[in-house]
């Protein structure tokens, strides 16, 4: 793997493979030559699940992660979302406001071709509604040299690109620390930061043969920096 140095736009180009592949700030993975979008864990319907089990949490999660999707299909010409599992957090997500809000945005991209790669909470939350027309596939889902799964692995003679951890990474200074969401690139698989908003994360530290890649609002940035 091969790093550029970011971009004006924030985001940072990788060559993966002799494919060139664009890490974006918004927590998703650009794969121009395919016109193809690459989500992890987007969980549509967490908030919804929390309250349906009497914990107040706030509402407009689903409505940001589907502006978050229209804002980066209108930048980057996107025709194929890849979403690496956890479509739905879980049955309970399934509350009527989310997939109508969900439902309205997909009628608003007809031509949009949609897969998910199951993940573990897809199995307990069933595949999306009919309506949504989600193509849904088992990992590892092969396309080119690399293999898109939800869980990370090693698959022999590809490269994987997976979700489930939601990795985060904590950066301090003196006694003031922030945990940013990022990429991990490791020599046989990447994990990619959860896309969804109310997500969380599992704090990582980075292998001696990974690569970070950490996202603010505006820009991606190897961790740690080069000398």
């Amino acid at each position: 793997m091969t790093a550029d140095k970011p971009s004006d736009s924030g985001a940072l180009d990788i060559t993966l493979l002799g494919e060139r592949l664009r890490l974006l700030p918004q927590r998703a993975l650009l794969w121009r030559a395919r016109k193809m979008l690459i989500v992890a864990d987007i969980h549509f319907g967490k908030a919804a699940a929390f309250r349906a089990g009497g914990i107040p949490v706030p509402h407009g999660t689903t409505r940001a992660n589907l502006d978050a999707l229209d804002s980066l299909i209108a930048a980057h010409a996107v025709s194929h979302i890849v979403f690496l599992g956890d479509f739905l957090h879980a049955r309970t997500a399934r509350a009527p406001a989310t997939l109508l809000a969900v439902q309205r945005w997909r009628e608003s991209h007809p031509g949009m071709q949609l897969t998910l790669v199951r993940g573990n909470h897809d199995r307990h939350a069933g595949d999306p509604p009919s309506q949504l027309k989600v193509e849904v596939v088992d990992e590892p889902w092969q396309v080119g040299p690399l293999a898109l799964c939800h869980h990370p692995q090693e698959r022999m003679g590809t490269y994987v690109l997976a979700g489930h951890i939601h990795p985060v990474v904590r950066l301090a200074v003196g006694r003031d620390s922030l945990r940013l969401p990022c990429f991990v690139f490791g020599a046989v698989q990447a994990t990619l930061p959860a896309f969804g908003a109310f997500t969380g994360g599992h704090e990582v530290r980075g292998k001696q043969d990974e690569q970070l890649f950490v996202c603010t609002d505006d820009r991606v940035f190897p961790y740690p920096r080069p000398v």
